[in-house]
């Protein structure tokens, strides 16, 4: 932790050496008074020790090493983890591949003085996706709409990966119950984050479609969402019902 900074950017890492520099300049520009933590998941194309230059000549630049790629639910939670240990009390997930803006880091922090999770939304008002193919806006729109109604959250993004939580509100998130891998992690904790009670709102943001590198969206991770999505909302459908079935007998 450098000096009296208080907010860490967390930025997970695989295969990203042609944008994670851009990544980091841009924070380190937008909002000079923050960390970056870079969690690296062994990328084979040197993207750990390019964070690990920048961080051995920036102060404000840290990386964490992981032996093997796991997944990005694992890297934000070993982030997450060490955010804790080392006493932030913001800590903001971020993608390195362009797709969320630099420049819109302020906004995300200001949101989060009212609140304790802060969503950067493509579907709210003023919010926008930029260069995605009709298929993609279908994926995401339906993706988001099927978590809101099975799962009975009221959020328009749920997906959404640019995002901002105060550290003592991770606390309430159960974090070591944590199982999704892929990209249905943002919608884990945007789920875990209502049923704990905590405050969540949702600010614009403009997403645009990563130019450099290879997009990490498969079929196996739109396959684990489906699933683990329908999953938890069957779980909260019976124990919904059982309790209405218990206070009918009473």
């Amino acid at each position: 932790m450098t000096g009296a900074t208080q907010t860490v950017v967390i930025i997970p890492t695989f295969n990203e050496a042609l944008t994670l520099p851009d990544a980091i300049a841009g924070v380190r520009a937008s909002v000079p008074g923050v960390d970056v933590l870079v969690v690296d998941d062994a990328s084979p194309d040197g993207t750990g020790q390019i964070a690990q230059t920048r961080a051995d000549t920036d102060a404000a630049v840290h990386v964490l090493h992981r032996s093997e790629k796991s997944g990005l639910g694992g890297a934000y939670v070993a982030g997450f983890e060490w955010a804790q240990r080392h006493g932030y009390q913001t800590v903001v997930q971020m993608d390195a591949d362009g797709s969320h803006r630099p420049e819109q880091l302020p906004s995300l922090l200001t949101a989060l003085a009212g609140a304790d999770v802060v969503l950067g939304s493509r579907y709210v008002r003023g919010g926008s996706v930029r260069n995605w193919p009709p298929r993609r806006r279908l994926l995401s729109r339906g993706g988001n709409l099927y978590a809101r109604i099975l799962l009975g959250i009221p959020l328009r993004d749920a997906t959404a990966g640019y995002r901002a939580f105060r550290v003592d509100a991770l606390d309430r998130l159960d974090l070591h119950t944590v199982a999704s891998a892929g990209y249905c992690f943002q919608v884990d904790l945007a789920r875990r984050a209502v049923r704990a009670g905590l405050c969540v709102v949702e600010t614009p943001i403009t997403f645009v479609e990563r130019e450099k590198g290879d997009s990490k969206m498969t079929g196996a991770i739109v396959r684990e969402a489906l699933v683990r999505i329908t999953a938890w909302g069957l779980v909260d459908r019976t124990r919904m019902l059982r309790e209405r079935i218990r206070g009918g007998r009473r």
